[in-house]
């Protein structure tokens, strides 16, 4: 394997980063266009909700790109987080109907982000100044 990749532990945690960010963007596209969601149009808490989600998931994706490249070779980086977007939407399908839509969902992806956020920062330090 270490011909492959040498660091197992940082291709280990990139995955998980990639996996938490693509079924993060599959719930929180099925939010999009807020002209059909009159459930979250309607309440700011939704809407807040949805806005940090957002943020969330742009700040992981961008935390993993960066530990995954300083981390990984190029290849690896390409092939696991093509894994994770190829599977994801089995994750997704797995999730009960209530979980995956509405304020649940959005707060069970806003838990997933800020973990694997935590996570990201506890393991690979990308936001530092």
């Amino acid at each position: 394997m270490s011909m492959i990749e040498p660091n197992v532990t940082a291709l280990t945690w990139f995955a998980l980063f990639a996996g938490v960010a693509s079924v993060g963007f599959y719930v929180l596209t099925g939010m999009f266009p807020l002209e059909t969601r009159p459930d979250l149009k309607g309440r700011p808490l939704g809407l807040l909700l949805l806005a940090v989600n957002v943020v969330l998931l742009l700040a992981l994706v961008g935390g993993g790109l960066a530990y995954g490249a300083a981390n990984l070779r190029w290849t690896s980086l390409i092939i696991v987080g093509g894994l994770a977007v190829l599977f994801a939407p089995g994750l997704f399908n797995v999730w009960p109907q209530r979980w995956r839509d509405g304020l649940a969902g959005l707060a069970i992806v806003l838990a997933g982000l800020g973990g694997a956020l935590g996570l990201l920062q506890q393991v690979g330090s990308v936001f530092t100044l």
